[in-house]
C-alpha cells in the first residue's frame, strides 16, 4: 500500500479520490471495522470528509457536529489518540455516549502532519473493544504521514493549476471589466466568421468609442474614468443576446460582435440601443456624469478576416465621430478612404514633430483706421510630402487625436515667443504683440499654465507677458466651464492677454461672455464675409462691437477680404482687422523685413505691396495697358 501511495503522489488524482482510496484499502490490511479521514482548517472547521462505510461516516460527522472527539484531539496535539475501550473514555462527554449508542467501541486516531503543517486526522474504528498491535499502530501512522505528504503535494498542484487558470484568463480578458480583450475577441470573431460560411447570415461588428472620455480622466481622475468604463461595460452587457459577444479593445473602445441577424438592418437598431443605453447619466462616486459614444458598424463580407472587419468598423467609428457626438455610422467606402488618409497623416505627424518639420507663419493684425500693424497671429503650418499643405482645421484635430496637441501647442508658443523676442530689436512706437491659438484640449491639460509660465521665463523665449495674447474659442466653456474659468484666471495672473476667438460660432457665446476674462474679441469671418449681404449682417457685426465696448474689450475682425468690408468696419470703429485684404500669412523672415521699415513715428505700416487686392488691381492695370499697346501695334499690320 505504501508503494501505491508513492505512485499516487506524482499523479493528478483529486484529493477526495485519494482519501476514499485510503480508507478503503486500510480496512483491508488492518484489524479494524472502519476508517475515516477529516481535513481541518486552521480555524478547526472540518471539510473533505471520507469514510469506508456509512458507520464510519456517521462517526466522522458526529465529531464535526459536537466539536470534539479523538479526531480533533489528534489534530490539536499532533499526537496519536488511542481509545481501546470507548465505554471507559471520559474526555469526550458529548461524543462518547452517542458513538456508543451507534455501536462504536474503540477508536485509534493518527494526525495528518508534515513538518509544521497540520492537515487533519485519520480515524480507525472497531466495533469491539481492544488495543491495536504495535505494528498496526506504526503502519497506520506511516500511512497517515504518507497521506499528509501527498495532500500537501496535491494542494500545491491545485494552487498552481488555479494560478495557471487565472493567468490564462487574464491573458484573454480585460483586467478592469472582465470582458474579452482583443486577443480573445479576434479569436471569437474568427469562429463567428467560420460558422457564417455554413449559412447566409454574416456577423456584424459594432465598434463603440466613448466621446470626450479623455476629458473625464483629466477633469476628475483616472479612478473615476475606470468607474465609468466598468459602468459602460455593464450597460452594454445588458444589451447582449445569447449569441452576441462584447469585448473591450483598449482605453474607451468597446466592440460588440452580433451573429444570427435575420436582417442586416438590425445592426442599426442595435446601434440605437447602445446610444439609448448610454444616454442616461452615470452615477459615479464624483456625482452624475453624462457620456455618449460614437459607433461604427461593419457587416462581414465573405472571405474577410477578423482583423479586416475590425478595421472597417474602426473606420466607420471615426466617420461617425466626425459627424458629432453620439452618432452611429455604417462604413462608407469613400469616407473609409478619407479615414485611412487621416490615419496616415496621424502617423506621419508623429514623424514630422520628431523631425521638426512643422513651421509657423504669421498674419499681420492691423489697426483698422490706418493699417498700422499692431501684432501678428502665429499660425501652425505643415506641408506633407504627399498631400501637400495640411489645413489648420485638419491639422489641429489630428494633433489632438494623435495625443500630440500638448507638445505641438507648446512648440508653437515657444517658437512665437522666440520670434517675437527677435523682433524686439525694432524700436516701434507701439510694441507689436503676438497671438497664439490654444485648443480646448491644450488649455485643459493640467500643466498648461506652468508651461506658459516656463516659456515666458526662458532665456531664449522669454518676452514681456503683455506682448502675448492667447486665443481660445468659446467651446472651452461647454464641458467644464468652472475649471476653464479657473485656468483662464490663472493665465491672466501671469500678465498675458486673452482673446475670445471665432466669436459667434459656438453654442453659448452670450451665456459666458460676461464671465470670460477676455481682453480681445475676434469676430468670426463668417459674419465678416456676409457684410455685403446688407443690413442684417451689418447690424450683427455693429452690435457685437458695441457689446464688446461695453464689456471693455477690443475687437478684431477676422477674414477681411475686400475693400468694402474694410470701409464698413472703419465706419463703425472696429479696432483692428485681419485677413487676406491686408496680407496673407507669411514666414518669419518676411516679417523681419517688414518690421525693419518703420515710418518716421516708429510705427510699422503695412505697405500696399503686401495687399493682394492692390496687387490684383495693379496687375489688371498693367495687363490692360499691355493689351492696348499690343492692339495698337497689330492694327496697322492688319490694315
Amino acid at each position: 500500500m505504501l508503494s501505491e501511495f508513492a505512485r499516487t503522489m506524482v499523479t493528478d488524482f483529486p484529493i477526495q479520490r485519494i482519501l476514499d482510496r485510503l480508507v478503503e484499502r486500510i480496512v483491508e490490511i488492518l484489524p479494524i471495522t472502519g476508517a475515516g479521514v477529516t481535513l481541518i482548517t486552521p480555524s478547526a472547521e472540518p471539510h473533505y470528509i471520507a469514510a469506508s462505510d456509512d458507520s464510519a461516516l456517521l462517526y466522522e460527522q458526529l465529531q464535526a457536529e459536537v466539536g470534539e472527539g479523538p479526531c480533533l484531539l489528534a489534530y490539536d496535539s499532533g499526537e496519536a489518540v488511542c481509545v481501546a475501550d470507548l465505554s471507559e473514555e471520559g474526555r469526550f462527554p458529548a461524543f462518547t455516549p452517542r458513538a456508543l449508542d451507534a455501536g462504536l467501541r474503540a477508536v485509534f486516531t493518527f494526525p495528518l502532519r508534515n513538518g509544521s503543517s497540520r492537515l487533519g486526522a485519520l480515524d480507525l474504528y472497531r466495533e469491539e473493544p481492544g488495543p491495536l498491535e504495535k505494528d498496526a499502530m506504526e503502519a497506520a501512522q506511516t500511512l497517515a504521514d504518507v497521506a499528509a505528504a501527498y495532500l500537501l503535494n496535491a494542494q500545491a498542484r491545485a494552487e498552481l493549476s488555479e494560478t495557471s487558470a487565472r493567468s490564462h484568463f487574464s491573458s484573454l480578458h480585460d483586467a478592469l471589466t472582465g470582458l474579452p480583450n482583443r486577443v480573445l475577441l479576434v479569436e471569437l470573431l474568427e469562429f463567428a466568421l467560420m460558422r457564417a460560411t455554413k449559412s447566409d447570415v454574416l456577423p456584424a461588428v459594432l465598434f463603440a468609442d466613448l466621446d470626450q472620455f479623455k476629458s473625464i480622466n483629466d477633469t476628475y481622475s483616472h479612478r473615476i474614468g475606470d468607474e465609468l468604463l466598468i459602468a459602460v461595460a455593464k450597460r452594454l452587457g445588458n444589451l447582449l443576446r445569447s449569441s452576441d459577444v462584447l469585448g473591450r479593445l483598449s482605453g474607451d473602445e468597446f466592440v460588440m460582435v452580433c451573429e444570427d441577424l435575420d436582417d442586416p438592418s438590425q445592426v442599426d437598431v442595435i446601434a440605437q440601443r447602445i446610444s439609448s443605453a448610454l444616454g442616461s447619466p452615470f452615477e459615479l462616486s464624483c456625482g452624475l456624469v453624462d457620456m455618449t459614444a460614437s459607433v461604427g458598424i461593419a457587416v462581414a463580407d465573405h472571405g474577410e478576416s477578423a482583423e479586416e472587419i475590425l478595421h472597417r468598423a474602426d473606420m466607420a467609428m471615426y466617420q461617425a465621430k466626425s459627424k458629432g457626438r453620439g452618432r452611429h455610422q455604417i462604413i462608407d467606402v469613400h469616407e473609409q478612404a478619407e479615414s485611412e488618409r487621416r490615419t496616415t497623416l496621424k502617423f506621419d505627424l508623429h514623424t514630422a514633430v520628431r523631425n521638426q518639420e512643422l513651421h509657423v507663419d504669421y498674419q499681420p493684425i492691423v489697426k483698422t483706421s490706418d493699417r498700422r500693424i499692431i501684432g501678428f497671429e502665429a499660425l501652425l503650418r505643415w506641408t506633407h510630402p504627399i498631400y501637400g499643405p495640411i489645413s489648420p482645421s485638419v491639422l489641429i484635430p489630428l494633433a489632438e487625436e494623435a495625443g500630440l496637441i500638448g507638445a505641438v501647442g507648446a512648440w508653437v508658443l515657444a517658437q512665437a515667443c522666440i520670434d517675437r523676442r527677435r523682433w524686439s530689436a525694432v524700436d516701434a512706437a507701439a510694441p507689436l504683440g503676438v497671438s497664439v491659438n490654444v485648443s480646448p484640449h491644450q488649455l485643459m491639460e493640467p500643466d498648461f499654465v506652468d508651461s506658459v509660465k516656463a516659456t515666458l521665463g526662458c532665456s531664449t523665449s522669454g518676452i514681456d507677458p503683455a506682448l502675448l495674447t492667447l486665443e481660445v474659442t468659446e467651446s472651452v466653456m461647454i464641458h467644464d466651464s468652472a475649471r476653464a474659468l479657473l485656468v483662464l484666471d490663472d493665465l491672466k495672473q501671469l500678465g498675458v492677454n486673452l482673446s475670445l476667438d471665432d466669436f459667434g460660432t459656438g453654442y453659448s457665446s452670450l451665456n459666458y461672455l460676461d464671465r470670460f476674462p477676455a481682453d480681445v474679441l475676434k469676430i468670426d469671418q463668417t459674419f465678416i464675409g456676409r457684410l455685403d449681404q446688407g443690413h442684417p449682417s451689418q447690424a450683427i457685426v455693429a452690435s457685437i462691437i458695441s457689446l464688446s465696448r461695453t464689456l471693455g474689450m477690443k475687437v478684431v475682425a477676422e477674414g477681411v477680404e475686400t475693400l468694402e468690408e474694410h470701409q464698413f468696419l472703419s465706419e463703425i470703429d472696429c479696432d483692428a482687422c485681419q485677413g487676406f485684404y491686408f496680407a496673407q500669412p507669411m514666414p518669419s523672415n518676411e516679417i523681419d523685413l517688414l518690421i525693419e521699415r518703420p515710418d518716421a513715428s516708429g510705427a510699422v505700416l503695412l505697405p500696399v505691396s503686401f495687399t493682394p487686392s492692390h496687387r490684383d488691381q495693379l496687375g489688371s492695370t498693367i495687363k490692360s495697358a499691355f493689351c492696348a499697346s499690343l492692339d495698337t501695334l497689330i492694327r496697322p499690320i492688319e490694315s
